[in-house]
């Protein structure tokens, strides 16, 4: 029976209170009322930043560059290879399909790219370079025509230089320097300088998911994330070092991101407990680390392996790691269903999903993963089905279609069907 080494000290972060919707509700309607002029006067208020222009030029572009040290450079671009090579191997399954059901009948479906993509990338408490990996390349890969990537400013002097360079390398055909909501606006209707989008994509704070989930249906998204998640399984051989340095890097997300560990050793989830104490000693990041470690944090002790795969399956969390025994790996890759991405074996790490490794780390929290993935290649293509049918076909399917018509008290569908028998029968 699994029994608590550590509860959290909190509940688990709310959906978005009446003050966020109420505020994102009113800040969408003045933009979609007042265009540019409430973009600017929003932005003003919210983050100090009115400029001439809010699409940034390619001199910034150059000039963000230019401050970048090489190496960092080059990691960038060996990043965005392995996030494009992957999506393109994704992109690679996916196959246009016509086959014939019925003599005359010819079914079909094409992969066809959305037209324009939003991509939002965050940079509130961190300068999150690596999600315009995620968010611009994919979608470019997938053949989509015109991606534009926002990014707040900061300090009074525009995108941080390391995400600018990100967001430009990815492959963006136009890039705002916009906050927020009122970025998201921006791109779903448009400003003087920019035509709007037709999906959005990307993480953020509790007002930009917000903004997603009340613009969804005027534009596409991607999926609606809350704070980030990491689940560990891990067994007696694991490294209780790794483990709890595992958890404390999700956790420097914020002071609400849980970290759990399930595990079949109690020796291994006091080691745990230890090191992490250790580790938030010294840690930059230890006043966030250690509240979301302290309020969101847990460790359950589990009799086997299958009742590690069936706890995790319920959590649901947004990354799951395993840490064990190299020939049982593969039990785990088959029993867990249930999570964003997966990292299997000590030497994976959410931070190589995160930033390096090609997996994209746009990926569903709050036990969303019971229903869906997160973002990928095929997200970007809309999968549209056609239907090519000879006399022979039509012969062959209307008196279905008449009949079924009559039974739901559609005469007028049955009259599409039997017109087409009556002409072909004179």
């Amino acid at each position: 029976m699994a029994h608590h080494l550590k509860r959290a000290a909190a509940a688990p972060p709310a959906a978005a209170g009446e003050e966020v919707r109420e505020t994102v509700a009113e800040l969408l309607a003045d933009v979609e009322q007042r265009g540019e002029e409430a973009v600017r006067e929003w932005s003003l208020r919210l983050d100090d930043w009115a400029p001439d222009s809010f699409v940034v030029g390619a001199e910034e572009v150059a000039a963000a560059a230019d401050t970048l040290p090489e190496d960092l450079r080059r990691h960038v671009a060996f990043a965005q290879a392995r996030v494009r090579d992957f999506a393109e191997r994704q992109l690679e399954t996916l196959s246009d399909l016509q086959v014939e059901t019925l003599r005359g009948v010819r079914l079909g479906h094409r992969h066809v790219p959305v037209g324009a993509v939003g991509a939002y990338v965050p940079g509130g408490r961190y300068p999150m370079l690596a999600s315009a990996f995620m968010t611009v390349v994919v979608p470019k890969v997938a053949g989509v025509e015109r991606v534009v990537a926002s990014a707040p400013p900061r300090d009074g002097r525009g995108i941080h230089p390391a995400v600018l360079h990100a967001m430009a390398s990815s492959g963006a055909d136009r890039i705002l320097c916009l906050g927020g909501v009122q970025a998201l606006a921006a791109m779903a209707f448009g400003l003087a300088e920019l035509e709007p989008v037709d999906m959005i994509v990307g993480a953020g704070n509790a007002y930009v998911a917000e903004a997603k989930r009340q613009l969804f249906g005027r534009v596409g998204i991607d999926l609606l994330a809350g704070p980030t998640e990491i689940l560990v399984i891990a067994d007696a051989t694991a490294d209780a070092g790794l483990v709890a340095a595992d958890l404390l890097g999700q956790a420097e997300h914020g002071p609400t991101s849980a970290a759990v560990l399930v595990t079949t050793s109690p020796e291994l989830g006091a080691a745990v407990v230890a090191e992490v104490s250790a580790l938030l000693a010294w840690l930059p990041t230890r006043d966030v680390a250690g509240a979301a470690w302290r309020d969101h944090g847990e460790i359950v002790v589990v009799r086997d392996r299958a009742e590690a795969i069936e706890l995790a399956n319920r959590y649901a969390h947004e990354h799951v790691e395993v840490h064990a025994r190299e020939d049982e790996l593969d039990a785990y890759l088959d029993g867990l269903r249930n999570y964003g991405s997966l990292f299997l074996g000590e030497h994976a790490t959410v931070a190589f999903g995160d930033k390096a490794v090609g997996t994209n780390h746009v990926l569903p929290t709050s036990g969303a993963a019971r229903y869906t993935g997160g973002l990928w290649v095929g997200k970007f293509l809309k999968t549209l089905t056609y239907q090519w049918l000879t006399e022979e076909g039509m012969r062959q399917i209307a008196p279905a279609a008449e009949a079924i018509s009559e039974a739901e008290l559609f005469p007028g569908h049955a009259l599409t069907a039997r017109m087409r028998l009556e002409r072909v029968h004179a």
